[in-house]
């Protein structure tokens, strides 16, 4: 992605660009899941969805289903869409329910009944509207990262991007601690006046070589595993949602390929043991004993610095906060977008350095704090990862200022809006996972006659009748040629 971005941008202006990779290093190649900002990227390269969803075997993706999180009647699952612009004609009407409910009047405030995109994922529609219906519609992907990686390798090299097969083992260092050059096991060397250091949890160049400090995300994200494996599609075909089951000690996910259905279990090591969290799975989705499954170690965390000297760091060198968002891809386009608008508005200055890393580590924070808050805001309990998940005082006080909001009936928006976060994840997005889980009052009192509510009925009709726009996900994918 890197490498298309830097040709694309750059290329015309004489910038040379090189990808380094090795045949010998594998790749995690799980099935994947992404935001909005991922069709941003391929429209701006050039990429039409007929070109590269069949070859990754794609999917459409308007958001996330989180099952088994919540313990409350009614809150048992909840579906947590992309934004898009028919939200103006009922996300307010959320808003207002979910702050009267926040205040003990008992009126319906579960976020499923108010998005279009929550109706598309229940009837299997894909998020693409008929030419004569006047509303965009954001929306994201499912798709096998691995393959991904191979078209868009296939992309670059096409468009002038020389690709070299070798193993980095060595960086060499310049006197005055910029990266001078890699240096492979077959003894060739590689020189450069930008290093960008995708090497996985390795990090080889930013923390092997320049020494860069890690920050743990550990103490309120506790999960650090995964195991993984595939299974069939279902005869109904891929849907156009992930979906993420709570577990015993961390989640599940389901992602919808048009060849398959991926499949990981994100768990703790401190919680559960690999054979343990493997047989858990395993029953999970039902497989035979001859079924294979795979184990991935995560790093949660985050470079203190992402653009060090002439090294940018990038992807899981970079960071990783676990998947429970598909954040990752999200960030690597952030992060590459955010540093070539700075070269080219300020330079390769100690300016630009700082106002980046800032930026990208307010970023990274205010990301986890969204992902923190998925586990210490669930209403469940069963085991002691839940006691601990849901307990815990490890939060920011960003986090435990929205957390105040929330539960003295404050005003939440406002909150949002001083905090200046709405940029992470926008005020919708607070209250689908605030008022999914069920976070209200137990103790409700009806509604005073003439108190301003959501008219459901309107909202009703307005989410029936645009979904009626949108065509059959089997047929979307058709026309792409799958």
């Amino acid at each position: 992605m890197a490498a298309c971005l830097f040709q694309h941008r750059w290329g015309r202006d004489g910038c040379s660009v090189s990808l380094i990779e090795s045949n010998s290093i594998p790749i995690i190649g799980v099935g994947e899941g992404s935001t909005p900002q991922l069709k941003a990227f391929f429209d701006e390269i050039g990429i039409a969805e007929s070109e590269w969803m069949p070859a990754c075997h794609a999917t459409y993706k308007v958001g996330i289903r989180f099952e088994g999180w919540s313990e409350r009647p009614g809150f048992e699952s909840y579906f947590h869409p992309f934004a898009t612009a028919l939200d103006m004609h009922t996300g307010n009407d959320l808003l207002r329910n979910c702050w009267l409910r926040r205040r003990g009047i008992d009126v319906p405030a579960h976020p499923d009944r108010f998005f279009v995109p929550t109706r598309l994922a229940e009837e299997n529609r894909a998020p693409l509207p008929n030419a004569d219906f006047p509303f965009l519609t954001t929306y994201g992907y499912h798709f096998d990262a691995t393959l991904v990686g191979a078209f868009l390798r296939g992309i670059a090299i096409d468009r002038g991007v020389t690709h070299i097969d070798a193993k980095v083992v060595d960086v060499a260092l310049r006197e005055n601690g910029d990266v001078a050059a890699l240096l492979a096991d077959d003894d060739r060397k590689f020189e450069a006046d930008l290093f960008v250091d995708a090497s996985g949890f390795r990090a080889l160049i930013i923390e092997g070589a320049l020494r860069e400090p890690h920050r743990s995300f550990q103490s309120n994200l506790f999960n650090d595993r995964a195991v993984v494996a595939p299974t069939s599609l279902p005869g109904s075909g891929p849907g156009v949602c992930t979906t993420s089951t709570a577990l015993n000690a961390g989640w599940v996910w389901n992602i919808p390929l048009t060849n398959r259905i991926g499949n990981g279990y994100v768990y703790s090591s401190r919680y559960l043991d690999a054979e343990t969290a493997e047989k858990e799975f395993r029953g999970h989705l039902a497989l035979a004993d001859t079924d294979d499954v795979r184990h991935v170690d995560m790093k949660v965390g985050r470079v203190e610095r992402s653009w060090v000297r002439n090294c940018l760091a990038i992807g899981l060198a970079q960071g990783f906060i676990e998947p429970l968002e598909a954040t990752a891809l999200h960030i690597v386009l952030s992060t590459i977008d955010g540093f070539m608008k700075r070269v080219d508005r300020i330079g390769d200055t100690d300016e630009a350095r700082r106002d980046f890393n800032d930026d990208i580590a307010r970023r990274y924070e205010g990301i986890r704090d969204y992902i923190v808050c998925h586990y210490r805001a669930a209403p469940r309990g069963g085991s002691d990862y839940w006691r601990d998940a849901t307990r815990h005082d490890e939060l920011s006080d960003s986090l435990k200022q929205l957390f105040t909001a929330w539960f003295t009936g404050a005003d939440m928006v406002e909150e949002i809006t001083r905090q200046d976060i709405s940029g992470y994840y926008p005020v919708l997005s607070w209250h689908c996972l605030f008022g999914g889980y069920g976070n209200y009052p137990q103790k409700l009192q009806p509604a005073p006659n003439g108190m301003e509510t959501a008219d459901l009925a309107r909202i009703d009709h307005f989410v029936t009748a645009c979904s009626t726009h949108y065509p059959a996900h089997a047929e979307a994918l058709a026309q792409l040629g799958h």
